[in-house]
């Protein structure tokens, strides 16, 4: 959630890297606002690194040394602080092209010198009350969202924690699919510009993620739980379950043109495939196998890998990491390898979370910021 500054006593940071402009606008604003000074551009973002829960508003010169105020408003871009703290530029730089530039790097205002105390005053305290009322509406906005997406998590977990259950697996590994398949994806988007996903997009696979077994409802109990190697014949029906989990999917006709029923069939029918060809049930390969169903195939082999079943141990973290590199576990594409290489200690520390929390933390203030402004967390630019 978003913290609401308090327009009674707000806090602003003035940064203009002459004495005489930051000294006036402190003594105009210091009856009512608390003051923050920064005589460049890099000590102005080391303020806001360290000071950003408590500024309400930035007073920001654009030419200045060191760092100038267009690194400043790129550096509150960058981090996601443009729509909780307002910027007004106020700058003796009026040509056109610095106006536009300035705005969509985030600022909220510009006000050219020389400028009247009432001017600035009066835009000061419009901008941080009309911050305060948007954070209130944002922060609706959050609840709403969040309480949503808590809903069908729970119940895609609870369906999926049935088949879990009778598997005789921990229903932990719905949620250790769920985590690993959005950590991948965001390194993925990271490495490759070309793969890029929506917040609602990673909502929606992560969710259909944890469908991914649902087919496994089919096999027989005897083979499902079987303690030693399967037989060809009993293998044979336990490959079944991605085509039988893809037919559960499609007898859901009035929602079957929902994203999230795409993600879910897909998943479900071709989560063993290989990059190679030799996986199951169609022996597709290469880009044929949708990128997020291969993202779910690694997250599921290697939660399978580093979990006790009923006809192996566990393998510690590092040694699954290897058995995937090593293609022990079937061939993945060298694009995934690389992004699982990449996210490996990330992956170790947070498939001990105890709950969704974090993630749908995560991606529900990714869909505000992209519902309300645009860009995620995901954006750098």
């Amino acid at each position: 959630m978003i913290d609401i500054p308090d327009t009674k006593k707000g806090t602003i940071l003035i940064a203009d890297d002459a004495e005489m402009n930051r000294d006036f606008l402190e003594e105009m604003l210091i009856e009512e606002f608390d003051i923050l000074l920064a005589k460049d551009g890099q000590e102005a973002i080391d303020i806001i690194d360290r000071e950003k829960e408590k500024i309400s508003l930035i007073l920001l010169d654009i030419v200045m040394p060191v760092q100038d105020g267009f690194d400043v408003l790129f550096f509150l871009r960058n981090k996601h602080l443009t729509s909780h703290i307002p910027t007004i530029i106020i700058s003796s730089e009026a040509s056109s092209p610095s106006i536009d530039r300035a705005y969509k790097l985030g600022a909220t205002d510009y006000i050219t010198r020389p400028f009247s105390k009432t001017s600035v005053r009066h835009k000061v305290i419009t901008t941080i009350t009309a911050y305060s009322e948007k954070t209130r509406l944002e922060n609706k906005i959050y609840e709403q969202i969040l309480a949503r997406e808590r809903d069908d998590s729970l119940m895609v977990s609870i369906l999926a924690n049935v088949v879990e259950f009778r598997n005789g697996e921990s229903g932990l590994h719905v949620l250790h699919i769920n985590n690993i398949t959005e950590i991948l994806l965001r390194h993925l988007m990271q490495l490759d510009s070309s793969c890029q996903f929506s917040a609602r997009e990673i909502s929606a696979i992560c969710m259909a993620s944890s469908l991914h077994d649902i087919g496994k409802i089919a096999v027989p109990e005897n083979i499902l739980n079987k303690p030693g190697k399967l037989t060809n014949e009993e293998f044979s029906i336990m490959k079944t379950h991605s085509a039988a989990g893809a037919a559960i999917i499609e007898t859901i006709k009035d929602y079957e043109k929902e994203p999230l029923m795409k993600y879910a069939h897909n998943i479900c029918r071709w989560h063993h495939e290989r990059w190679d060809g030799n996986g199951y049930p169609d022996g597709i390969s290469g880009d044929d196998i949708p990128i997020y169903v291969q993202i779910v195939s690694i997250a599921d082999v290697y939660d399978a890998l580093t979990n006790e079943r009923v006809y192996k141990p566990a393998y510690p973290h590092e040694k699954a990491i290897q058995m995937i590199n090593n293609g022990e576990c079937g061939v993945f594409n060298p694009k995934l390898i690389e992004c699982l290489n990449e996210s490996a200690d990330e992956i170790k520390e947070i498939i001990t979370l105890p709950s969704f929390s974090e993630s749908i933390r995560r991606r529900v203030e990714d869909a505000v910021m992209e519902t309300m402004y645009g860009y995620t967390s995901n954006d750098n630019n």
